[in-house]
């Protein structure tokens, strides 16, 4: 056990999981969050009796959350209640050809099979092979430090890591099984997300649709930042002290040490500190030149994984031929994904993606009404403004009623818009992303920016930027496997 304290910057998935993970080992931990409420990008605000989850909206992996609070002795049962949706989620192709994802693998493969002929073996197969990826993955791969290659030097790895397709694209992995352009979609839409075109992100990703498909879509009641308040409420009771409204704006260093920070609230010490903030902001804008780890120019060449623009809306009826997640897919998916990965602009005919979670929950919206979330994936760095933003919620309005056959802005009584402006103001975000770093073979384990500080021996990183990677899985990872490497090191 350790005395030792620990102040960890931002209190999202990362910052609450290393937070907790170390006080769980006996460290005096405090989390500063530059917000006045915790989450980070799962963040959660209230109008109008109306309850929006910011941020993160599908929960996906459901043994990740097991196995963390698993980890204390606990269940996510303890904190909060989980609702399977059925059907998973509906992709919209066009007027009158909706889709909706059936929630067991084997009514998946009947629907593959109504549009391909073989399609549904197929499918299967190609399950066998992402459930294999997935529990590597999963297993070994995503707890790895990625300090060095010798973390892979196991035989077993070597040849665990060859199997997984690591070198070969999804976009090429996927055509070898499918060729119907409707399932060449379904299978690849969790790329988007990834930070690169399906020509570009390994096969080895794959491993999502085993967690779409197998392992299901889930909803806690009452919302995403459920899971927040869980794993806060498991934080104190560890011992974890949570300061909001703690913007950290430096670091007191000596000897190429950091021996605590600087707030606007006064100053805090520390023996080590984990930055669960935006680790170019940390490494660009808290450290001194001398102790960064990386240059300006590294930072300019990294891909980063889309920014969105997000609507929060309250609209006073029931919605009509939308169920609780949807995926709007009536446009081509190519123009729109060169247009955030190749040639950065806003796009002229976006894919976008609708929740409205009060079709599973009643407590999100009034009695008769509905939360409606609408979140358009973007390019990082585009100039955001109110006029583009209200450009694009008539552009998306338009299609989303002539699809669903209903009026629905005139019904909207509550709206809020959010994008890069908003991700750059409350989370320092680079470049305005919203995901974090693009997953390409070039930024993966040991590519990615590094959990340690080169410069600065007690300075620690975990999130969306380091290993393993965006999403709120990995960032529930990532704080374990700092709070482990840090204590590694320290006994």
């Amino acid at each position: 056990m350790s005395s030792k304290r620990v102040v960890v910057i931002g209190s999202g998935f990362a910052g609450l999981s290393v937070a907790t993970s170390l006080a769980d080992k006996g460290y005096t931990v405090t989390v500063l969050e530059k917000n006045s409420s915790i989450g980070g990008r799962a963040r959660q605000f209230e109008a109008q009796g109306f309850v929006f989850d910011m941020g993160p909206s599908w929960y996906w992996m459901p043994d990740v959350f097991e196995s963390y609070f698993n980890r204390f002795g606990k269940k996510a049962s303890d904190y909060y209640t989980l609702h399977r949706l059925d059907p998973s989620y509906t992709v919209i192709f066009g007027e009158n050809d909706f889709v909706n994802l059936p929630a067991t693998l084997d009514k998946v493969a009947e629907l593959f099979e109504s549009y391909e002929k073989g399609a549904g073996e197929k499918l299967k197969e190609f399950m066998r092979q992402a459930a294999y990826k997935y529990q590597v993955g999963i297993n070994d791969l995503v707890y790895k430090p990625g300090l060095s290659l010798t973390e892979f030097a196991n035989p077993k790895l070597l040849i665990d890591v060859v199997r997984m397709d690591i070198f070969t694209s999804i976009y090429r992995h996927v055509r070898k099984y499918f060729k119907h352009p409707k399932l060449l979609e379904i299978i690849e839409f969790p790329i988007l997300f990834l930070g690169a075109l399906p020509q570009n992100t390994p096969a080895l990703y794959s491993l999502m649709n085993y967690a779409d498909i197998a392992l299901g879509t889930w909803y806690p009641m009452g919302g995403m930042f459920k899971i927040v308040e869980g794993m806060a409420t498991l934080a104190r009771e560890k011992g974890v002290e949570i300061k909001t409204s703690h913007e950290v704006q430096g670091f007191i260093t000596e000897d190429n040490k950091v021996l605590g920070v600087k707030t606007n609230q006064g100053d805090f010490m520390a023996d080590l500190v984990v930055a669960g903030a935006d680790y170019r902001h940390v490494d660009q804008e808290l450290t001194a030149p001398e102790h960064r780890n990386y240059s300006h120019q590294y930072w300019e060449k990294r891909v980063m994984a889309p920014s969105s623009l997000l609507f929060y809306l309250g609209v006073n009826k029931r919605l009509q031929n939308l169920n609780h997640h949807n995926l709007f897919f009536d446009e081509d998916f190519g123009p729109h994904a060169r247009q955030i990965y190749e040639t950065p602009d806003w796009p002229e005919k976006p894919l976008f993606y609708a929740s409205v979670p009060s079709k599973t929950d009643p407590s999100v919206a009034p009695v008769g009404q509905e939360n409606l979330f609408l979140l358009v994936p973007v390019a990082p760095g585009l100039t955001d403004t109110e006029e583009t933003r209200e450009k694009y919620y008539h552009l998306v309005m338009d299609r989303l009623e002539a699809l669903t056959k209903q009026s629905i802005r005139e019904h909207v009584v509550y709206k809020r818009s959010y994008a890069h402006n908003d991700f750059i103001s409350d989370y320092n975000a680079f470049k305005g992303n919203a995901y974090g770093l693009a997953n390409t073979l070039k930024q993966t384990a040991i590519l990615k920016p590094s959990m340690k500080s080169k410069k600065l021996k007690n300075l620690y990183f975990t999130g969306q930027l380091t290993v393993p990677g965006p999403g709120v899985p990995p960032s529930l990872i990532s704080g374990q496997v700092v709070a482990d490497q840090i204590h590694k090191e320290l006994n």
